[in-house]
């Protein structure tokens, strides 16, 4: 009974989040018991903006969407595809194809602006490009999954996905075009699945590889995008720029959880079938990383801790170092979006500058170096003392659950604390 219960709460999660689709007056609509949203019908989520611009790989043939996700889901697998790279029976249907709707043409404010709806311990996704700094927030993303803008002048795709609590950016060029991406309303091991708008091929969100269709074995390039605290940000970045939620084309209950109550180190994940590790509880937080096919995760448990805590180890024979800072709270706890636990934010570094090696320890909400007692920040950048202005090298890492990373990090070595 209680797997049946919790069963219906995520569906209603789901159907929260994917609110019609048609609905572009872009006005808030405020909370309600099912968070403000609008369940939407087939037709309103097929006629969305995201939807409209589908390009089918040749006229009249069927592409990985259309045969996964669209209305000729079922039909046999054509012989001129490639050999998709997983089993597609594990491909479970959560919504129709842009059911969450992609923003395609993201808008942005200043932080002043920002700073009026977003709360300190909000979680926002953070993409810098050669000095182009943006805040994709999460009380956004939760309601969209997919945001493709240009950062720096590169093509992106900014993606979130709230039932892996994983933020995960990257380049959208496939097959050396540039394209946009959208939601397939397709899951895989309980993750997005998005689809690419040029070949409709179906792309796995966590680590970015075309699964089937015409582009099958394709990865896209990953940008480093941590999710970090709004009062971190603007600290560090007072002329970034912020997504606005007020022109995202679409009316949702920006600052409301759809998913209330998902977050829970002792719960299960939804719509998984694939291997779980008994180490620790499938839900619990993890930040992972991978270099050079060796991958390692820490517990939230193993690299917090009062202000702020640094952590040194090794990937296979890379040093890095592990900052987390207290700060931002869980998205997916609280009904409201900054009403969740504390979490912190994590960056994850080479601890080097220069030909230098550096070790670091935790001071107050800083970091500080033991070899110039240089401080830094969470970003990895020293803001006062001899290495001031100097940025240590990013080690791309996610902040995640526990089952999301070990699905496709099967290897994985585990630091529990």
């Amino acid at each position: 009974m209680k797997h049946l219960v919790t069963l219906a709460a995520v569906l209603v999660m789901l159907v929260s989040a994917c609110a019609s689709a048609g609905d572009e007056t872009g006005q808030d609509d405020g909370p309600s018991t099912n968070g403000g949203a609008t369940p939407p019908t087939r037709e309103d989520a097929t006629t969305s903006t995201s939807s409209s611009t589908r390009q089918s790989p040749e006229p009249g043939d069927l592409s990985a969407l259309q045969l996964f996700a669209g209305s000729n889901a079922g039909s046999q697998y054509p012989a001129a595809l490639p050999s998709p790279t997983i089993d597609t029976t594990e491909l479970l249907r959560g919504q129709v194809p842009d059911g969450i709707p992609a923003i395609d043409d993201p808008q942005f404010v200043s932080v002043t602006e920002a700073d009026a709806y977003l709360e300190d311990n909000e979680g926002v996704v953070v993409l810098d490009i050669d000095g182009d700094t943006r805040a994709y927030p999460v009380q956004i993303l939760i309601w969209h999954e997919i945001i493709n803008d240009v950062v720096g002048g590169v093509p992106v795709s900014v993606t979130y996905c709230p039932l892996c609590n994983s933020a995960v950016s990257y380049q959208r060029m496939v097959q050396g075009e540039v394209t946009t991406f959208g939601t397939s309303g397709l899951l895989f091991n309980s993750a997005l699945v998005m689809y690419d708008r040029l070949t409709e091929s179906l792309w796995t969100h966590y680590n970015g590889e075309a699964i089937a269709g015409l582009a099958t074995g394709e990865r896209l390039p990953p940008l480093s995008s941590p999710l970090l605290g709004w009062a971190e940000f603007k600290a560090a970045f007072p002329d970034g720029l912020v997504l606005d939620r007020d022109n995202t084309g679409y009316a949702r209950s920006y600052g409301v959880n759809p998913y209330t109550n998902y977050d829970n180190p002792t719960g299960s994940p939804f719509l998984f079938r694939g291997e779980l590790d008994d180490q620790i509880g499938a839900q619990r937080r993890v930040t992972g990383v991978s270099i050079d096919g060796v991958a390692k995760a820490w517990t939230l448990e193993a690299i917090s801790g009062g202000a702020a805590r640094s952590t040194h180890d090794t990937v296979g024979e890379q040093p890095v170092v592990v900052f987390w800072k207290a700060g931002q709270a869980t998205a997916l706890e609280s009904g409201r979006i900054a009403g969740g636990r504390e979490v912190g934010s994590v960056g994850v570094f080479v601890p080097e500058a220069g030909s230098q090696t550096l070790t670091f320890a935790a001071d107050g909400g800083l970091f500080v170096d033991d070899q110039t007692g240089s401080t830094w920040n969470v970003f990895g950048e020293a803001t006062d003392g001899p290495l001031a202005d100097t940025k240590l090298s990013k080690v791309p890492h996610l902040d995640t659950f526990w089952f999301a990373w070990f699905s496709y990090n099967p290897g994985t070595v585990l630091v529990d604390g």
